[in-house]
Protein backbone atom coordinates (compact mmCIF):
# COMPACT_ATOMS: atom_id res chain seq x y z
CA UNK A 1 0.00 0.00 0.00
CA UNK A 2 3.05 2.30 0.15
CA UNK A 3 3.07 4.80 -2.75
CA UNK A 4 6.12 4.61 -5.00
CA UNK A 5 6.28 7.44 -7.54
CA UNK A 6 2.51 7.79 -7.65
CA UNK A 7 1.56 4.10 -7.57
CA UNK A 8 1.26 1.67 -4.72
CA UNK A 9 3.34 -1.49 -4.88
CA UNK A 10 0.10 -3.44 -5.16
CA UNK A 11 -1.07 -1.41 -8.16
CA UNK A 12 2.23 -1.90 -9.95
CA UNK A 13 1.84 -5.67 -9.59
CA UNK A 14 -1.85 -5.79 -10.53
CA UNK A 15 -1.52 -3.42 -13.49
CA UNK A 16 1.31 -5.47 -14.96
CA UNK A 17 -0.75 -8.67 -14.75
CA UNK A 18 -3.84 -7.01 -16.20
CA UNK A 19 -1.78 -5.78 -19.16
CA UNK A 20 -0.62 -9.36 -19.71
CA UNK A 21 -4.18 -10.64 -19.84
CA UNK A 22 -4.69 -12.09 -16.35
CA UNK A 23 -8.42 -12.00 -15.64
CA UNK A 24 -8.90 -13.47 -12.15
CA UNK A 25 -7.05 -12.57 -8.95
CA UNK A 26 -6.84 -14.13 -5.50
CA UNK A 27 -5.30 -11.97 -2.78
CA UNK A 28 -3.91 -13.68 0.31
CA UNK A 29 -4.01 -11.17 3.18
CA UNK A 30 -3.40 -11.17 6.91
CA UNK A 31 -3.24 -8.47 9.57
CA UNK A 32 -5.00 -5.28 8.37
CA UNK A 33 -6.03 -7.17 5.25
CA UNK A 34 -9.26 -5.18 5.15
CA UNK A 35 -7.17 -2.21 4.01
CA UNK A 36 -6.05 -4.22 0.98
CA UNK A 37 -9.62 -5.27 0.29
CA UNK A 38 -10.95 -1.70 0.55
CA UNK A 39 -8.16 -0.40 -1.68
CA UNK A 40 -8.77 -3.01 -4.38
CA UNK A 41 -12.52 -2.32 -4.31
CA UNK A 42 -11.88 1.40 -4.80
CA UNK A 43 -9.00 1.26 -7.29
CA UNK A 44 -10.28 -1.74 -9.31
CA UNK A 45 -14.08 -1.80 -8.97
CA UNK A 46 -14.51 -4.22 -11.90
CA UNK A 47 -11.71 -6.61 -11.00
CA UNK A 48 -12.69 -10.28 -10.73
CA UNK A 49 -11.08 -11.07 -7.40
CA UNK A 50 -11.45 -12.93 -4.14
CA UNK A 51 -9.68 -12.67 -0.80
CA UNK A 52 -8.25 -15.34 1.47
CA UNK A 53 -7.16 -14.76 5.07
CA UNK A 54 -3.81 -16.12 6.29
CA UNK A 55 -4.01 -15.45 10.04
CA UNK A 56 -0.99 -17.55 11.10
CA UNK A 57 1.53 -16.47 8.43
CA UNK A 58 3.22 -19.86 8.15
CA UNK A 59 5.04 -19.13 4.92
CA UNK A 60 4.40 -18.67 1.22
CA UNK A 61 3.64 -22.36 0.75
CA UNK A 62 0.80 -22.13 3.26
CA UNK A 63 -0.44 -18.91 1.65
CA UNK A 64 -0.75 -20.64 -1.73
CA UNK A 65 -2.31 -23.75 -0.13
CA UNK A 66 -5.05 -21.60 1.43
CA UNK A 67 -6.29 -20.69 -2.08
CA UNK A 68 -6.85 -24.30 -3.15
CA UNK A 69 -10.66 -24.19 -2.93
CA UNK A 70 -10.87 -21.09 -5.12
CA UNK A 71 -8.67 -22.24 -7.99
CA UNK A 72 -9.44 -24.80 -10.68
CA UNK A 73 -6.57 -27.32 -10.57
CA UNK A 74 -6.72 -27.52 -14.38
CA UNK A 75 -6.00 -23.80 -14.78
CA UNK A 76 -2.59 -22.18 -15.05
CA UNK A 77 -1.68 -19.78 -12.24
CA UNK A 78 0.90 -17.06 -11.76
CA UNK A 79 2.05 -16.31 -8.22
CA UNK A 80 3.53 -12.91 -7.41
CA UNK A 81 4.78 -11.95 -3.96
CA UNK A 82 3.29 -8.72 -2.65
CA UNK A 83 6.62 -6.99 -1.94
CA UNK A 84 8.18 -7.70 -5.33
CA UNK A 85 8.23 -5.23 -8.21
CA UNK A 86 10.04 -6.46 -11.32
CA UNK A 87 10.33 -5.57 -14.99
CA UNK A 88 9.68 -8.60 -17.17
CA UNK A 89 7.75 -9.74 -20.23
CA UNK A 90 4.66 -11.14 -18.52
CA UNK A 91 2.92 -11.85 -21.84
CA UNK A 92 5.81 -14.05 -22.97
CA UNK A 93 5.81 -15.93 -19.66
CA UNK A 94 2.09 -16.68 -19.85
CA UNK A 95 2.40 -17.83 -23.47
CA UNK A 96 5.49 -19.99 -22.89
CA UNK A 97 3.72 -23.35 -22.59
CA UNK A 98 5.96 -24.46 -19.71
CA UNK A 99 6.11 -23.66 -16.01
CA UNK A 100 8.59 -20.89 -15.22
CA UNK A 101 10.34 -19.23 -12.29
CA UNK A 102 11.71 -15.68 -12.33
CA UNK A 103 15.38 -15.32 -11.42
CA UNK A 104 17.98 -12.61 -11.08
CA UNK A 105 21.73 -12.81 -10.47
CA UNK A 106 22.72 -11.49 -7.02
CA UNK A 107 26.03 -11.04 -5.22
CA UNK A 108 25.01 -12.93 -2.08
CA UNK A 109 22.22 -15.47 -2.68
CA UNK A 110 22.15 -16.88 0.86
CA UNK A 111 19.17 -14.70 1.81
CA UNK A 112 17.02 -15.92 -1.08
CA UNK A 113 15.56 -19.00 -2.63
CA UNK A 114 18.15 -20.13 -5.18
CA UNK A 115 17.72 -21.86 -8.55
CA UNK A 116 20.36 -24.09 -10.13
CA UNK A 117 20.07 -23.82 -13.93
CA UNK A 118 21.60 -25.77 -16.81
CA UNK A 119 22.89 -24.40 -20.11
CA UNK A 120 19.44 -24.84 -21.70
CA UNK A 121 17.83 -22.58 -19.10
CA UNK A 122 16.13 -25.56 -17.43
CA UNK A 123 15.91 -25.41 -13.62
CA UNK A 124 17.59 -28.45 -12.09
CA UNK A 125 17.03 -27.71 -8.41
CA UNK A 126 15.66 -25.01 -6.12
CA UNK A 127 16.60 -24.56 -2.47
CA UNK A 128 15.51 -22.02 0.14
CA UNK A 129 18.27 -19.82 1.63
CA UNK A 130 21.17 -22.28 1.29
CA UNK A 131 24.18 -21.88 3.59
CA UNK A 132 26.51 -22.79 0.71
CA UNK A 133 24.75 -21.77 -2.54
CA UNK A 134 25.66 -23.63 -5.72
CA UNK A 135 24.22 -20.82 -7.81
CA UNK A 136 23.95 -17.04 -7.63
CA UNK A 137 20.55 -16.98 -9.35
CA UNK A 138 17.99 -15.82 -6.80
CA UNK A 139 14.28 -16.48 -7.24
CA UNK A 140 12.62 -13.07 -7.23
CA UNK A 141 9.09 -14.07 -6.24
CA UNK A 142 7.25 -14.67 -9.53
CA UNK A 143 6.15 -18.21 -10.43
CA UNK A 144 4.15 -19.41 -13.44
CA UNK A 145 2.65 -22.85 -12.75
CA UNK A 146 0.91 -25.01 -15.37
CA UNK A 147 0.67 -28.17 -13.22
CA UNK A 148 -1.56 -26.49 -10.63
CA UNK A 149 -3.27 -29.66 -9.45
CA UNK A 150 0.07 -31.32 -8.66
CA UNK A 151 1.25 -28.24 -6.77
CA UNK A 152 -1.80 -28.33 -4.52
CA UNK A 153 -1.48 -32.09 -3.95
CA UNK A 154 2.11 -31.61 -2.82
CA UNK A 155 1.13 -28.71 -0.57
CA UNK A 156 -1.64 -30.89 0.90
CA UNK A 157 0.95 -33.50 1.86
CA UNK A 158 3.31 -30.92 3.31
CA UNK A 159 0.59 -29.25 5.35
CA UNK A 160 -0.53 -32.63 6.70
CA UNK A 161 2.99 -33.31 8.03
CA UNK A 162 3.78 -29.72 8.98
CA UNK A 163 3.05 -30.00 12.75
CA UNK A 164 5.67 -32.72 13.27
CA UNK A 165 8.17 -31.38 10.74
CA UNK A 166 9.72 -28.92 13.20
CA UNK A 167 9.65 -26.14 10.61
CA UNK A 168 8.64 -22.61 11.51
CA UNK A 169 6.99 -22.06 8.14
CA UNK A 170 6.30 -23.75 4.83
CA UNK A 171 8.33 -22.32 1.93
CA UNK A 172 6.90 -22.59 -1.57
CA UNK A 173 10.40 -23.60 -2.65
CA UNK A 174 10.05 -27.05 -1.06
CA UNK A 175 6.91 -27.82 -3.09
CA UNK A 176 8.54 -26.60 -6.30
CA UNK A 177 11.52 -28.89 -5.68
CA UNK A 178 9.16 -31.85 -5.21
CA UNK A 179 7.53 -31.00 -8.54
CA UNK A 180 10.95 -31.00 -10.21
CA UNK A 181 11.74 -34.37 -8.62
CA UNK A 182 8.47 -35.74 -10.03
CA UNK A 183 9.58 -34.76 -13.53
CA UNK A 184 7.93 -31.36 -14.04
CA UNK A 185 9.99 -29.03 -16.23
CA UNK A 186 10.59 -25.49 -15.05
CA UNK A 187 12.36 -22.92 -17.18
CA UNK A 188 14.07 -19.87 -15.71
CA UNK A 189 13.17 -16.43 -17.00
CA UNK A 190 15.28 -13.45 -16.11
CA UNK A 191 13.81 -10.14 -15.01
CA UNK A 192 15.52 -7.03 -16.37
CA UNK A 193 15.12 -5.17 -13.09
CA UNK A 194 14.08 -6.36 -9.66
CA UNK A 195 13.03 -4.08 -6.83
CA UNK A 196 12.70 -5.97 -3.54
CA UNK A 197 10.39 -3.77 -1.48
CA UNK A 198 10.40 -5.87 1.67
CA UNK A 199 12.98 -3.73 3.50
CA UNK A 200 13.15 -0.02 4.27
CA UNK A 201 16.44 0.63 2.46
CA UNK A 202 15.46 -1.22 -0.73
CA UNK A 203 12.00 0.38 -0.70
CA UNK A 204 13.48 3.89 -0.55
CA UNK A 205 15.99 3.03 -3.27
CA UNK A 206 13.18 1.68 -5.46
CA UNK A 207 11.17 4.86 -5.01
CA UNK A 208 14.17 6.99 -6.01
CA UNK A 209 14.71 4.88 -9.14
CA UNK A 210 11.11 5.24 -10.30
CA UNK A 211 11.13 8.97 -9.62
CA UNK A 212 14.32 9.36 -11.65
CA UNK A 213 12.74 7.39 -14.48
CA UNK A 214 9.97 9.98 -14.56
CA UNK A 215 12.59 12.67 -15.11
CA UNK A 216 14.36 10.67 -17.82
CA UNK A 217 11.08 10.13 -19.67
CA UNK A 218 10.58 13.89 -19.78
CA UNK A 219 7.44 13.89 -17.69
CA UNK A 220 8.69 15.93 -14.79
CA UNK A 221 9.30 19.49 -16.08
CA UNK A 222 5.61 19.94 -16.90
CA UNK A 223 4.56 18.34 -13.65
CA UNK A 224 6.91 20.58 -11.67
CA UNK A 225 5.10 23.66 -12.91
CA UNK A 226 1.77 22.07 -12.04
CA UNK A 227 2.95 21.14 -8.55
CA UNK A 228 4.35 24.62 -7.92
CA UNK A 229 1.03 26.17 -8.90
CA UNK A 230 -0.89 23.72 -6.74
CA UNK A 231 1.37 24.25 -3.70
CA UNK A 232 2.53 27.89 -3.70
CA UNK A 233 3.58 27.76 -0.04
CA UNK A 234 6.05 24.95 -0.61
CA UNK A 235 9.47 24.62 -2.21
CA UNK A 236 9.58 21.49 -4.38
CA UNK A 237 12.91 19.95 -5.38
CA UNK A 238 12.57 17.29 -8.09
CA UNK A 239 12.13 14.48 -8.49
CA UNK A 240 9.04 14.09 -6.33
CA UNK A 241 5.55 12.62 -6.63
CA UNK A 242 2.76 14.36 -4.72
CA UNK A 243 -0.70 12.81 -4.98
CA UNK A 244 -3.89 14.88 -5.34
CA UNK A 245 -5.52 16.37 -2.27
CA UNK A 246 -2.31 17.12 -0.37
CA UNK A 247 -1.81 20.32 1.61
CA UNK A 248 1.75 21.69 1.84
CA UNK A 249 2.40 24.80 3.93
CA UNK A 250 5.83 26.30 4.60
CA UNK A 251 7.47 23.05 3.54
CA UNK A 252 10.48 21.93 1.53
CA UNK A 253 9.79 18.68 -0.33
CA UNK A 254 12.46 16.71 -2.18
CA UNK A 255 14.42 15.36 -3.74
CA UNK A 256 13.24 11.74 -4.00
CA UNK A 257 9.97 12.05 -2.09
CA UNK A 258 6.68 10.24 -2.74
CA UNK A 259 3.58 11.48 -0.90
CA UNK A 260 0.21 9.73 -0.93
CA UNK A 261 -3.15 11.45 -1.34
CA UNK A 262 -4.73 13.84 1.15
CA UNK A 263 -1.61 14.21 3.28
CA UNK A 264 -0.84 17.42 5.21
CA UNK A 265 2.72 18.69 5.62
CA UNK A 266 3.34 21.91 7.57
CA UNK A 267 6.57 23.67 8.56
CA UNK A 268 8.61 20.65 7.58
CA UNK A 269 11.51 19.49 5.42
CA UNK A 270 11.29 16.09 3.77
CA UNK A 271 13.81 14.40 1.51
CA UNK A 272 14.54 10.84 0.36
CA UNK A 273 11.33 9.58 1.96
CA UNK A 274 7.97 7.94 1.32
CA UNK A 275 4.84 9.33 2.99
CA UNK A 276 1.55 7.45 2.90
CA UNK A 277 -1.97 8.75 2.37
CA UNK A 278 -3.97 10.73 4.91
CA UNK A 279 -0.85 11.34 7.00
CA UNK A 280 -0.14 14.55 8.91
CA UNK A 281 3.38 15.88 9.46
CA UNK A 282 4.11 19.06 11.39
CA UNK A 283 7.38 20.67 12.50
CA UNK A 284 9.61 17.81 11.37
CA UNK A 285 12.72 17.37 9.27
CA UNK A 286 12.72 13.86 7.82
CA UNK A 287 15.22 12.01 5.66
CA UNK A 288 15.32 8.37 4.56
CA UNK A 289 11.99 7.78 6.30
CA UNK A 290 8.84 5.78 5.58
CA UNK A 291 5.61 7.07 7.10
CA UNK A 292 2.50 4.91 6.75
CA UNK A 293 -1.08 5.84 5.98
CA UNK A 294 -3.14 7.76 8.57
CA UNK A 295 -0.01 8.50 10.60
CA UNK A 296 0.57 11.69 12.62
CA UNK A 297 4.12 12.93 13.27
CA UNK A 298 5.13 16.13 15.06
CA UNK A 299 8.56 16.94 16.40
CA UNK A 300 12.18 17.11 15.27
CA UNK A 301 14.63 15.57 12.79
CA UNK A 302 14.58 11.76 12.74
CA UNK A 303 14.82 8.76 10.44
CA UNK A 304 11.64 6.77 10.92
CA UNK A 305 9.85 3.67 9.67
CA UNK A 306 6.39 3.54 11.24
CA UNK A 307 3.26 1.67 10.29
CA UNK A 308 -0.31 2.66 9.53
CA UNK A 309 -2.60 4.28 12.11
CA UNK A 310 0.32 5.46 14.26
CA UNK A 311 0.69 8.70 16.20
CA UNK A 312 4.11 9.95 17.25
CA UNK A 313 4.87 13.23 19.04
CA UNK A 314 8.62 14.01 18.99
CA UNK A 315 8.39 17.32 20.79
Amino acid sequence: MIPIAGKTILSRIVDRLLEAGVQEFVFVVGYLGEKIQDYVAQAYPNLACRFVQQPDRLGIGQAVWLTRKLIDPEEDIIIVLGDTVAEYDAEAVLASGVSQIAVRKVDDPRSFGVAEIDINNRILRVVEKPLIPKSNMAMVGIYYIRETGLLFRILDREMAHFPESGKEDLPLTDALQEMIQEGICFDAFRVSNWYDCGKKESLLATSAIFLQQMVEKGRFPTRLAELAARHPQAMIIPPVQIAPGCTLRHAIIGPNVSIGENTVVERSIIRDSIIGSYAELKDVALHKSIIGNDAFVRGSSQSLHIGDNTEIDLR
